[in-house]
């Protein structure tokens, strides 16, 4: 009787560890990359939103968003992003003395374990 309760007790710990590791926040982007094609540098800068959607069933929280250089501006969704809502990234590039093609990443640090997020975005600046 024993081993029968300690089996079902095993197999009852085992399917709720493996439950828990399926909860918690999940991050699904509209877009990942943005091309902003050719802008004129007269325009000063330029501004885009990536939006995404937390599909997991825990809230989502952005702990911060870090860019690649200081001409490209973050802001971002500050309160918790319940599930099945929507949050939204918006990046801003700078034009002003930058008359080339550039390539930026914005990486965004959240509380989903062990994943770290990459956007881009990229164009040229023309005169």
């Amino acid at each position: 009787m024993k081993k029968i309760v300690f089996i079902l007790l095993s197999v009852c710990l085992s399917v709720s560890f493996a439950m828990a590791q399926k909860n918690g926040p999940v991050v699904k982007f509209d877009k990942t990359v943005h091309d902003f094609g050719k802008v004129e540098e007269k325009l000063e800068k330029v501004t885009t939103e990536f939006s995404f959607t937390n599909t997991g069933n825990a809230p989502l929280i952005i702990n911060r968003v870090q860019t690649s250089c200081g001409c490209t501006t973050p802001d971002y969704t500050k309160a918790p992003v319940l599930p099945g809502k929507k949050g939204v990234i918006k990046v801003t590039y700078s034009t002003t003395g930058r008359v080339y093609t550039f390539t930026k990443k914005i990486t965004v640090f959240t509380n989903v374990p062990d994943s770290v997020y990459t956007l881009t975005i990229k164009g040229e600046v023309i005169n």
